[in-house]
């Protein structure tokens, strides 16, 4: 059996996020690494290299790219081009664009199901 991908799921929502990643240990999909907030997600990126992430950028009114930008400037343990896939509760043209710049290409709007993110997994693992 194949080793499973190292992935990082950034989300505040706990329940959600725990059911996620247990679910897609024992599916097989991924091995799920869970962040609650973006300070916890930049010591673990900061130790640790993921095949992918998934990653919350809401943030107040606004959006937080600073995980996305330390990934893709090369300043966490992980490959910068690693696929990466955002959690945002709204989109527009300023938030696409501001994405395309870094490389990102999956957007999961909220509110979703458990078994979106789990697609989302399994597409970034290539599977």
């Amino acid at each position: 059996m194949a080793e499973l991908k190292q992935m990082l799921l950034v989300e505040p929502e706990g329940v959600l996020r725990r059911t996620v990643a247990m679910t897609a240990r024992s599916m097989g999909l991924a091995d799920v690494q869970e962040a609650a907030s973006t300070p916890l997600a930049r010591r673990i990126l900061g130790q640790r290299a993921f095949h992918g992430a998934l990653i919350s950028i809401d943030a107040g009114d606004g959006f937080d790219f600073t995980l996305l930008d330390m990934v893709r400037q090369g300043h966490s343990a992980s490959r910068p081009r690693i696929p990466i896939a955002v959690l945002a509760s709204r989109c527009d043209e300023v938030l696409l664009a501001a994405l395309r710049e870094r490389g990102i290409t999956r957007i999961v709007l909220k509110p979703f199901r458990a078994r979106t993110l789990l697609d989302a997994f399994t597409a970034l693992a290539g599977g």
